[in-house]
């Protein structure tokens, strides 16, 4: 990643992070180890499939051309994740959106619904 990480990536960084770390544990993924993602941010429990997805989303979201006015990914005009990836993000924002919100994680509702 290029430099420090704004508050609103930051902030983006994280929901994914927590997002798959919910889908990497939901679907009994093995041999999940402690993976760090932003300094700052406590450790992730990932596989490392999980882990390399992580890390693509996050060099993705920093390198995002509309950091001013970024919508959500759904929304944006600009699809920059190669299909096979947008594709996994959709599986792991869906699958694991509806586990966030059930624990109570209401701030997940916007980026579930929105």
């Amino acid at each position: 990643m290029k430099n420090e990480p704004t508050a609103q990536q930051t902030r983006d960084i994280k929901v994914i992070a927590g997002f798959t770390e919910v889908w990497c544990a939901g679907q009994q993924h093995t041999s999940r180890q402690q993976h760090t993602l932003l300094q700052g941010m406590p450790p992730l429990l990932l596989c490392p499939d999980c882990a390399a997805f992580l890390d693509y989303a996050a060099k993705k979201r920093m390198n995002c051309p509309l950091d001013a006015e970024k919508p959500t990914c759904r929304r944006c005009r600009i699809h920059c994740y190669a299909p096979q990836q947008r594709a996994l993000v959709k599986q792991i924002m869906a699958w694991s959106g509806k586990r966030m919100i059930l624990r109570g994680r209401l701030d997940y509702l916007w980026h579930y619904f929105f």
